[in-house]
């Protein structure tokens, strides 16, 4: 669009808001940049649903197709007990049934290298470096980057995630912003199958839970626990963030002790 041919935006995170955002600023017509403090697009992290009335903006994008190509597709969902015994079996989809198309699963690291194949051509990506300050004029926002160099943009998102820098460097500190929900989980992706392809199976006990997601020859192993009080630890430290998942599950039953063994020895850890 004429109206923003003249205008810069820089936006901060190179996953799915981040890129979703560049899509469409670089729609109306903004000359985009992407900066990411990592070293490529963001892609740890859960599967993706794509429902309702994102379905039409994935239409819109044109990007749909391809996301219907990559769809995972579960069929059976399997609750067991502390004996590995199947209690309950739901069917969901199954051979000769046609997916619907109001509803998309996808894996995140898809999704994400579909958003950005769509956008490497169109705007700039920086990668390696982060914002380290900002300053707002009548006219500009100038931004100081991790490197030293300092541009002028006319807008700026901070699309970097939960624990969005830009958000800490604008707003202040994220304690004063985030509300402890009380539930934590991890997600480990592993490059084999530990239970049926196509299959999910569920375990629980009272205030934790365990989910296998078995797709195109990879599992998600999913832990969630339930905790009335925070837990502080460094969300960069993998490594204190797997022990609070080992400490939490220790000594429960069905296949824990092998799942356990599974996470710290995958390198897809989130």
């Amino acid at each position: 669009m004429e109206l923003f041919k003249d205008k810069k935006v820089l936006i901060s995170g190179a996953s799915m808001a981040g890129l979703s955002t560049a899509y469409w600023m670089n729609k109306l017509g903004y000359k985009v940049t992407v900066v990411e403090i990592a070293n490529a697009p963001r892609t740890n992290g859960t599967a993706v649903d794509i429902k309702g009335t994102t379905v039409e903006i994935a239409k819109r994008m044109g990007i749909f197709e391809q996301l219907c190509s990559e769809r995972l597709n579960v069929e059976t969902i399997e609750f067991k007990n502390a004996d590995d015994v199947t209690e309950n079996v739901m069917v969901v989809s199954g051979e000769g049934v046609e997916l619907a198309d109001d509803e998309i699963e996808i894996e995140r690291d898809k999704f994400v290298r579909i958003l950005f194949d769509t956008l490497k051509n169109e705007v700039e990506f920086i990668f390696n470096d982060s914002i380290t300050a900002l300053h707002e004029t009548e006219d500009s926002i100038t931004v100081t980057f991790k490197n030293g160099v300092q541009q002028d943009y006319d807008l700026v998102f901070g699309c970097d995630g939960m624990h969005s820098g830009v958000r800490k460097i604008w707003f202040g500190h994220e304690a004063e912003y985030t509300h402890f929900l009380e539930a934590y989980f991890s997600v480990t992706i592993v490059n084999k199958l530990l239970i049926k392809q196509k299959t999910m199976q569920m375990f629980n006990v009272p205030g934790k839970a365990i989910t296998l997601n078995a797709y195109k020859n990879k599992t998600d192993i999913v832990f969630c626990f339930l905790s009335e009080k925070e837990i502080p630890y460094n969300y960069r430290n993998e490594e204190q963030q797997r022990k609070i998942i080992l400490d939490q599950f220790a000594g429960e039953g069905w296949r824990t002790k092998e799942l356990l063994s599974e996470i710290q020895q995958a390198n897809n850890f989130y």
